[in-house]
């Protein structure tokens, strides 16, 4: 946990011709923003000016910044990341407005690593558009794998809904549907489960996740009519983690486990496939939901939708998965921290694991000294 007054967000401008100032700015309006953070946007002032004329009915105060050190806490902070030169045209894709995403992108990742901004939380992007000689990936999970992952660490991608407690991690993330199956191995789930389990517990704070697999067939490959993926790859990946202790459990077939309300048992929903989670996932929290990289040494949150060119600069957009996304970041900060000191103890690790069985919670926060 960083020893500053606020916890110190940086947000980036996303594609500058979709609705990621507008959801910013609006998110921002928020009165419990400069209690909770100190934001620190990467983008540009000029822009910024442009869409609050529309976007927002009290104009925000924006404290132009050079660097993120210099951020004032119960302010709203921007750094200025491209020239005023930049050309805006709402909801036109252009290579122009790319590079703005990606030289937005690339400033805070590197105060992210350099410790001047706490969490990171990322505006919509064309994923078309950034692409370039430095960006070359299908989109900011892949990115933020190759540019954060320290020790070699798995990028996961975690859609949550605050208002529901629905969480979904995918297999496979942003891959053509061809290549699915040939990607579902025992090695991948097994792999995915694990990494789910672990986030659910120092990310969100679950004691004893419960976790819901799907199926990669229709009907779980209707005892293998429909395919052989479910007996030969998903089952005995669920049983490995079973046996290590990891509550999953499946292979669920998705149509029926969405349809009938099956996922409000459980804490987590690992799909194998992007549509397959996604799908449900922004049907039941459009609105709310919010896109968390798990596995990475440091915290990463976005909204859940695009850039929505079409109804980008009118002034209509929805702030609320944005403004979620922000809050997401600081709790699993917090939670993150909390988990990282009650297990910095061997010690107390070895009392917590112990007592897990037992349903017992113990206070070990003092020594006999202590008392």
């Amino acid at each position: 946990m960083s020893d500053r007054n606020k916890i110190r967000v940086g947000i980036t401008q996303g594609d500058i011709n979709g609705v990621g100032y507008e959801v910013i700015l609006k998110a921002l309006e928020d009165e419990r923003m400069p209690e909770m953070c100190t934001p620190v946007i990467y983008g540009s002032a000029k822009i910024a000016g442009y869409y609050r004329k529309g976007a927002i009915a009290n104009p925000l105060q924006l404290n132009q910044i050079s660097q993120a050190s210099e951020a004032r806490d119960g302010q709203y902070n921007i750094i200025n990341v491209i020239g005023e030169e930049v050309k805006v045209e709402p909801g036109v894709a252009s290579a122009e407005s790319g590079q703005a995403a990606y030289a937005a992108l690339e400033r805070a990742v590197t105060d992210l690593r350099a410790g001047d901004i706490d969490v990171l939380v990322t505006a919509p992007i064309n994923k078309h558009t950034i692409q370039s000689n430095t960006f070359h990936f299908p989109g900011h999970t892949e990115y933020l794998e190759a540019s954060l992952g320290e020790n070699g660490e798995k990028a996961l991608m975690i859609m949550c809904d605050p208002q529901t407690s629905l969480r979904v991690a995918l297999v496979t993330g942003h891959l053509p549907l061809a290549k699915v199956a040939q990607s579902i191995t025992k090695e991948t789930v097994e792999e995915r489960i694990k990494e789910f389990d672990s986030s659910l517990r120092k990310d969100f704070g679950i004691h004893r996740p419960r976790i819901a697999v799907l199926s990669l067939n229709p009907h779980a490959g209707e005892d293998g009519l429909l395919g052989s993926e479910e007996a030969e790859i998903i089952e005995p990946a669920i049983a490995e983690c079973q046996s290590q202790k990891i509550n999953c459990y499946g292979p669920y077939a998705a149509d029926g486990f969405f349809g009938t309300g099956q996922f409000a048992k459980f804490d987590g929903v690992l799909a194998m496939y992007h549509d397959q989670g996604l799908t449900p996932f922004k049907t039941i929290a459009m609105n709310s939901g919010v896109n968390f990289t798990a596995g990475l040494p440091y915290v990463r949150t976005s909204p859940d939708h695009g850039t929505a060119y079409d109804i980008a600069g009118r002034g209509t957009a929805n702030p609320d998965s944005m403004r979620q996304a922000i809050f997401e970041a600081i709790d699993i900060y917090r939670n993150r921290a909390s988990y990282n000191k009650a297990y910095s103890n061997p010690l107390r690790k070895q009392y917590i694991e112990k007592n897990k069985s037992d349903n017992v919670v113990l206070d070990l926060t003092k020594s006999d000294d202590a008392e």
